[in-house]
């Protein structure tokens, strides 16, 4: 048996359609909703992308600031008493 490029390309796309619909089917999007899926995991990656950099953010201004208030304490406290 000889299999032409052509009757090899078609086997592979088949077989590669088979396996992609397996994978889909195994992650629950293979339905008409799939698409509609995908775009909501991906906004909530993004917003918790935006929470994490959100969360170091505010941690470095917390810190700062609580660095500043003490160097500022430690000021008064020293010309207080003087």
């Amino acid at each position: 048996m000889q299999l032409t490029e052509v009757d090899l390309e078609a086997m592979l796309d088949r077989a590669a359609k088979r396996g992609a619909e397996a994978a889909l089917t195994s992650l629950g999007l293979n339905d008409d909703a799939a698409s509609r899926d995908i775009l909501e995991m991906r906004n909530l990656m993004d917003a918790w992308r935006e929470t994490k950099k959100s969360v170091w953010s505010t941690t470095v201004k917390i810190a700062t600031a609580a660095l500043l208030t003490f160097i500022a304490a430690a000021v008064w406290w020293n010309i207080k008493g003087t």
